[in-house]
């Protein structure tokens, strides 16, 4: 049946979040967005709350707090001066790799306690699987 699948996919891919959030860094949200910034460039606080799923007002209360912490900066939109683009500063981009560099190296070292080789390459073979349906 698929229904226990997804309850016990949804909570084991839970408590991996979790555990990984344990880890030294800015919050789940500040976090995203400093990614988002790294992987797309730079942009609009809407824009960036389309791409979270976020309210576009919770939206701008991160930024506003990242900004007070030096880790984005905002900029006038040359063709909008309404409107600002945020771009991420050496300073985010540094905490941003920082945290990337603490969790997966948390991650690597349970991977290596916890599995052996096979147990390695059957998960990085269920990695295609979940990107799918990731994307759906």
């Amino acid at each position: 049946m698929i229904g226990p699948l997804a309850h016990e996919l949804r909570e084991t891919l839970g408590r991996v979040v979790r555990r990984l959030r344990a880890e030294p860094g800015p919050s789940a949200g500040r976090l995203a967005v400093l990614g988002r910034l790294d992987r797309d460039g730079p942009s609009s606080i809407s824009a960036l709350a389309v791409c979270e799923r976020m309210r576009p007002q919770s939206m701008a209360q991160i930024v506003h707090d990242l900004e007070t912490a030096g880790l984005v900066s905002r900029r006038p939109d040359p063709a909008d001066g309404r409107r600002a683009f945020v771009e991420l500063t050496a300073a985010g981009l540094d905490i941003l790799q920082t945290t990337r560099a603490t969790r997966e190296t948390w991650l690597t070292e349970a991977l290596e306690r916890e599995l052996d080789a096979d147990e390695r390459a059957l998960l990085h073979e269920a990695l295609a699987l979940l990107r799918r349906v990731a994307d759906a």
